[in-house]
């Protein structure tokens, strides 16, 4: 299968509805401008390119902020689930805290999330999700292992894997999660994640809305912010802070 041809549009399931982004449109901030003016619930936009799959979906939680959050767990389960059906059986999708996603061990994309200036404790009127994932590497050629610690859908044996065909995946195996949670609350959620928790028990180092953190990721709260220790101390980063303005 040639991976730059997209012969047919993603087929998304009954409560979503998808929307080409358009060439050089970034869907993530195409979604958020959408969901700002007052667009339904359920909408996917997505940009198939050559050397990149994205897409965002738009939603409406009937919950605090802080617990809607849930909803990037189920975005990164939805995706392992998805590759997981259509790779070969030897491809492996782990995880990293909050979004990263990892394909046999490398950085292989990431799930975004905006939403409204709010209170977390408050419901948001809307929630963003998006998904990027690189499929061929851009700009100069890498010699293997330059860069081993990321990587591309095509460097992983998922060249045969169709763009179109995983992102209406994502979107089946995301719902899935969301029911989960609506119908269990964030306890499944949390123990899948934790079982494919890419650095848990590790030192890890990030940043986020240019505040670092740093120290062993020792676990997750109840609603999956990340658990922190240095010494003594425990520190607990809310899932929140991932929030883009």
């Amino acid at each position: 299968m040639d991976i730059f041809a997209i012969d047919e549009p993603p087929a998304f399931p009954p409560l979503l509805r998808g929307e080409e982004a358009g060439a050089g449109v970034d869907p993530f901030a195409k979604a958020v401008s959408a969901a700002v003016t007052g667009t339904d619930a359920g909408l996917v936009v997505y940009n198939i390119e050559p050397h990149m799959i994205r897409a965002a979906v738009v939603l409406a939680p009937e919950a605090p902020l802080q617990d809607a959050m849930a909803m990037v767990f189920a975005a990164s389960l939805g995706f392992g689930d998805a590759l997981g059906a259509l790779a070969p059986p030897e491809v492996g999708v782990h995880m990293d805290w909050p979004g990263g996603l990892r394909v046999n061990g490398a950085r292989c994309g990431h799930i975004r999330a905006a939403a409204p200036e709010i209170d977390p404790e408050q419901e948001p009127d809307w929630l963003v999700i998006g998904l990027e994932v690189p499929v061929f590497p851009i700009g100069d050629t890498v010699e293997p292992g330059e860069s081993p610690d990321n990587t591309t859908l095509t460097e992983e044996g998922c060249g045969e894997v169709s763009p179109a065909r995983l992102v209406e995946s994502w979107a089946r195996h995301m719902l899935v999660w969301i029911n989960r949670w609506l119908e269990d609350g964030m306890t499944p959620l949390h123990a899948d994640w934790r079982a494919r928790a890419f650095s848990l028990g590790e030192d890890v180092a990030l940043e986020l809305a240019g505040e670092k953190f740093a120290g062993t990721f020792v676990g997750l709260d109840e609603r999956g912010g990340m658990l922190l220790r240095r010494g003594d101390e425990t520190t607990l980063v809310p899932l929140t802070r991932m929030l883009e303005e």
